[in-house]
C-alpha cells in the first residue's frame, strides 16, 4: 500500500510540475508555485524513508519486516526492552530493542509466541 502511495504522489508531483511549466509558457506566473509544489512532492517520494528501520536496513534496500520494522530480529548488542506499541498504520505490535552503548533503537514485530 505504501508503495502505491509513493507512486501516486510522485506522478501527481510530476504532473503538477509539468502543469506549472505549461502555465509559465502561457504567461501565468502562478505556474512557479505549481512547479515548486510538484518538485517538493517528487523530493518527498525520493527522500521518504520507511518507518522504524535502521540505517543498515535502509542501505541494504531490502523489504521492511512486518509492521515496517527490521526484517530480522535485532541481535547483540541490541537487547529487548519492555517498550511495546501498536503501529497505527499496519496494526502490528512492535517491540523496541536498544543498544545500550550507542542508544540506537530498533523495532521488530512482537509475535504471539515471544510476548511476555
Amino acid at each position: 500500500m505504501a508503495e502505491v502511495m509513493r507512486i501516486v504522489v510522485g506522478v501527481l508531483g510530476a504532473l503538477m510540475a509539468l502543469g506549472g511549466v505549461v502555465g509559465i509558457a502561457a504567461g501565468q506566473p502562478a505556474g512557479l508555485w505549481a512547479i515548486f509544489l510538484g518538485l517538493v512532492a517528487i523530493a518527498a517520494v525520493v527522500l521518504e524513508r520507511s518507518r522504524y528501520r535502521s540505517e543498515a536496513a535502509e542501505r541494504a534496500a531490502g523489504d521492511p519486516g512486518p509492521g515496517g520494522g527490521e526484517p530480522t530480529m535485532p541481535a547483540a548488542p541490541f537487547r529487548p526492552t519492555d517498550e511495546l506499541f501498536i503501529d497505527p498504520t499496519s496494526g502490528q505490535r512492535l517491540r523496541v530493542y536498544v543498544n545500550s552503548a550507542s542508544g540506537e533503537r530498533r523495532y521488530f514485530v512482537e509475535e504471539e509466541r515471544t510476548r511476555r
